[in-house]
């Protein structure tokens, strides 16, 4: 929906106005700021409810904030007694602050909101920073001299002159090797995540920011049952969280990929569709050939269902001119997902707003590691070794446990998704690429499986419902899948890795035309050479991290392909 900022300390209009500038991205439509003598809030909108009627900043008696995200159940709440000025959805969160108090009374009114959010409030001299149970919107923070600085984007920190992005060494090194980002850490120095489900208060003391008080206001939780036959139960509860998604006043699409999670999006459209009094969405697919499993798949489910099919093949030369805008959107290393960029591009000539089968995998078991937890601990020891990494006496706000060694959390697969929800595998790492990658192109992208309904269905699941001994994964995911139109090969059909499925030609090619420069790479970081090296595709990862981020302290995005800004690294 939009990107937000803002500044508690020595707020500064043209530091606003920069950061709406950084991320004019998420927010096309309009932009806006709020200061007074000692709090800034800025917001960059992309309109999809109430499309001419609810800027930002929003303002109520005595408090203002900047919203990003959706509030699906926003009617429900509605209250009476408050005067509204919008018909959109983020004003509902106004309404419901109810008055000064710590982090735990904020809690309980922000425990109400079912959505995706991120957003700040600033009244009676506190600001309140929250975030949604999954972490399916972001927001960061970082301080610099006597101000709290906080964004959608780390990129627009840079907005501060004061504020210069360095490479956090050590959230780099468990990045690598557990290949996320783990608990509040960004690759960059200083600046933390505030955590999912979780409301903090900041207040001036002495006129210095302080956080007063932090309240997590949702924990998930994985608590199988003993038994499970209620393939319709959870079925139900997914149409009814596409249903809930295709809340806009804007066109929306589907990102169909051909397997089994984004195919049932599609299995479900039209049904949601009919509940929500709604168009039913047309889908989106790219691939490299139409040869490409992925591209015959996705054909196959939209073709059976009867829906309108929008198809794109990937140009053979355009990989390397794309990779800096992945790395100056998705601010990390990320390298096989190069497909998301025309993907969400071609998705954004025509609708607002997507819904893809993202959250999946980490409720139902989708992933091979989770076959062999014992060969995944094995593979993070062994990188953790060649880093010179000890992630087992953590100290800081940033680290939400005090050890992140692998044998730690690799025990039983029970405790493993447990570890994931808890530490960042989905916030950090894949609802991060959609969030950035898609409001990259001003297209909001939904995530129907994470929805309330579906997600407590799901962490009920006895084991063996998500991954019998059979290893034919998502088992209990694929029951219900029975029960709608999909095709069996569809609702059989494997696990696959996105990036290198959808596109493995493109990706080998361009990790070939780049490999040359890896070792020099690799050697400018001594500490973790071995590990790049082993992992060329990280080593230019990093390589155009620090091009587009940390070079000339990341103040002009840098233009060029990806081979002349890793020679600019190298020098």
């Amino acid at each position: 929906m939009c990107g937000i900022g803002g500044m508690l300390g020595q707020p500064d209009q043209s530091v606003l106005s920069r950061m709406n500038r950084l991320m004019e991205h998420r927010g096309p439509d309009g932009n806006g700021v709020f200061s007074d003598d000692y709090c800034g809030l800025a917001h960059t909108r992309l309109a999809i409810l109430d499309i001419s009627g609810s800027p930002q900043p929003i303002y109520g008696p005595g408090k203002v904030a900047v919203v990003n995200g959706e509030i699906y159940n926003h009617l429900d709440l509605r209250n009476n007694m408050y005067q509204y000025t919008t018909n959109g959805d983020s004003e509902v969160v106004l309404s419901l602050h109810n008055g000064k108090g710590d982090a735990s009374h904020h809690a309980k009114w922000v425990s109400k909101l079912d959505g995706m959010f991120a957003f700040a409030v600033w009244s009676d001299d506190q600001l309140i920073l929250a975030r949604d149970a999954m972490g399916i919107k972001p927001l960061m923070r970082t301080i610099v001299g006597d101000t709290l600085l906080f964004s959608s984007e780390a990129k627009a920190l840079r907005a501060h002159e004061d504020y210069v992005p360095e490479i956090d060494d050590l959230a780099m090194r468990a990045r690598i090797a557990w290949e996320y980002p783990l608990d509040a850490t960004t690759l960059f120095s200083g600046v933390h995540q505030v955590r999912p489900g979780t409301v903090e208060v900041w207040e001036l003391v002495d006129g210095v920011p302080r956080m007063t008080s932090t309240s997590r206001f949702e924990k998930q939780v994985v608590e199988p049952a003993e038994s499970w036959d209620d393939p319709e139960g959870l079925l139900e509860s997914f149409v009814e969280s596409v249903k809930e998604r295709l809340m806009a006043d804007v066109p929306v699409g589907i990102v169909l990929s051909g397997g089994l999670d984004s195919s049932l999006v599609c299995a479900v459209a039209r049904e949601a569709a009919q509940r929500a009094g709604q168009p039913v969405p047309a889908c989106w697919t790219v691939a490299e050939s139409e040869d490409n499993p992925d591209w015959q798949a996705a054909e196959l489910v939209a073709s059976s269902l009867d829906l309108e099919h929008h198809q794109h093949i990937l140009q053979e030369d355009s990989f390397n001119s794309m990779l800096p805008d992945l790395a100056w959107h998705g601010e990390d290393l990320d390298l096989t997902v190069l497909f998301f960029q025309p993907l969400f591009a071609k998705m954004s000539e025509s609708v607002t707003v997507g819904l893809c089968g993202q959250g999946a995998d980490e409720l139902h078991a989708g992933y091979p590691r989770y076959r062999d937890l014992k060969s995944h601990a094995a593979d993070v020891r062994l990188r953790l070794d060649e880093l010179n990494c000890n992630l087992s006496k953590l100290e800081g706000e940033q680290w939400w446990t005090g050890n992140h060694s692998p044998e730690n959390h690799c025990e039983s697969l029970n405790d493993f998704l447990q570890f994931e929800l808890d530490h960042g595998q989905l916030s950090n790492f894949q609802l991060r690429l959609v969030d950035r990658h898609s409001m990259a192109h001003g297209l909001e992208v939904r995530v129907p499986f994470l929805g309330t309904k579906h997600r407590n269905a799901s962490n009920k699941l006895p084991m063996a419902w998500r991954l019998p001994a059979s290893l034919e994964e998502k088992a209990a995911l694929r029951k219900a899948a029975d029960l709608t139109e999909l095709p069996s090969e569809i609702v059989r059909r494997p696990k696959l890795p996105a990036g290198r499925a959808t596109s493995p030609k493109l990706i080998d090619e361009v990790l070939a035309e780049l490999q040359p420069r890896v070792q020099e790479i690799a050697a400018r970081h001594p500490d973790m050479e071995k590990a790049l090296l082993r992992q060329p595709d990280i080593a230019i990862g990093l390589g155009l991290f620090e091009a587009m981020h940390i070079l000339d302290g990341g103040r002009i995005r840098k233009n060029g392909d990806a081979a002349s800004l890793l020679d600019e690294v190298i020098g």
